[in-house]
C-alpha cells in the first residue's frame, strides 16, 4: 500500500476502541510471513506490547480479542490486494 492510498479520510475511533487499536498499531511489524503473504501475527508478542503500553492485565483478554478480529480484517483486505495485482497483471 502507499502513502497515497493510506491518506484516506480521517476517521474516528471508539473510545472502547482506543487500546485495542493502539496494540494492533503497535503490532505492524510483527506478521508472520509466508510465500502468500501474511499469514496472521505473532502472538508471542503480544504481552510483550500490552507491558509496553501499560495496559492493564484485566483486560488483555478483551485487547486479545479486538486485535484478532482487525487481524482477520487485515488479512482478507491482503487476500483481496494479493487478487486484484494477480487479475492487473500480464499473463
Amino acid at each position: 500500500m502507499t502513502v497515497e492510498e493510506a491518506s484516506g479520510d480521517p476517521f474516528d475511533i471508539w473510545p472502547d476502541n482506543a487500546t485495542a487499536f493502539r496494540v494492533f498499531a503497535e503490532m505492524e511489524t510483527q506478521w508472520n510471513v509466508g510465500f502468500g503473504g501474511a499469514t496472521g501475527l505473532k502472538y508471542e508478542c503480544l504481552p510483550i506490547v500490552m507491558r509496553l503500553l501499560a495496559v492493564p492485565r484485566a483486560q488483555w483478554q478483551d485487547v486479545f480479542a479486538s486485535v484478532r478480529i482487525m487481524e482477520s480484517v487485515a488479512l482478507r483486505f491482503f487476500a483481496l490486494q494479493r487478487e486484484q495485482q494477480a487479475s492487473e497483471s500480464p499473463t
